[in-house]
């Protein structure tokens, strides 16, 4: 994936965007400290670029119902590019998995489930088993209470070198 060469504006808009969500040209030019025509046409070319992947709000679920929140590491009895196109297709029809990462090492996925019930959840893991995914095994871990969810600090990613050190 080619990489995008950003300055410390472009880096700016998009820890804003990432922050607040959609701004008005105005308020959006305010936290950037530049005027707003030259940040909007920034703006819109990061948009073009395909930088901004969407705006999403932040939703106290916890506040509005009741759900079980379930993590699920699964392993592939195979590891042919079919099986993996296979197990992905079926997590991408299934909204009760809100995550699902790839992962190296002795899992092959990552999964993040958001159930109404345990009951709800268990169906959707025997609904895995019978679609014949070629699962090997997987784990369950409930999740109690979640202590971080947050989305990376753009500018110290990007000015970080290639050991670590700060650029």
């Amino acid at each position: 994936m080619k990489k995008s060469a950003l300055d410390t504006t472009d880096i700016r808009i998009l820890s804003a965007v990432q922050s607040h969500g959609q701004l008005s040209k105005t308020r959006l030019s305010e936290i950037v400290n530049i005027s707003p025509t030259p940040c909007w046409a920034r703006l819109d070319r990061l948009k073009a670029a395909g930088l901004i992947r969407g705006y999403h709000g932040d939703i106290a679920l916890e506040r509005i119902c009741d759900f079980t929140q379930v993590m699920v590491t699964v392993s592939l009895a195979q590891h042919r590019k079919a099986d993996f196109d296979r197990f992905e297709a079926w997590v991408a029809k299934h909204d009760a998995i809100t995550e699902c990462v790839a992962t190296g090492g002795g899992m092959d996925y990552v999964l993040k489930t958001i159930s109404p019930t345990l009951a709800s959840f268990q169906a959707l893991m025997q609904d895995m088993l019978e679609a014949d995914l070629g699962v090997d095994r997987y784990m369950t871990y409930i999740a109690t209470r979640v202590i971080k969810a947050a989305r990376p600090n753009i500018t110290k990613l990007i000015a970080t070198g290639p050991q670590g050190q700060t650029v």
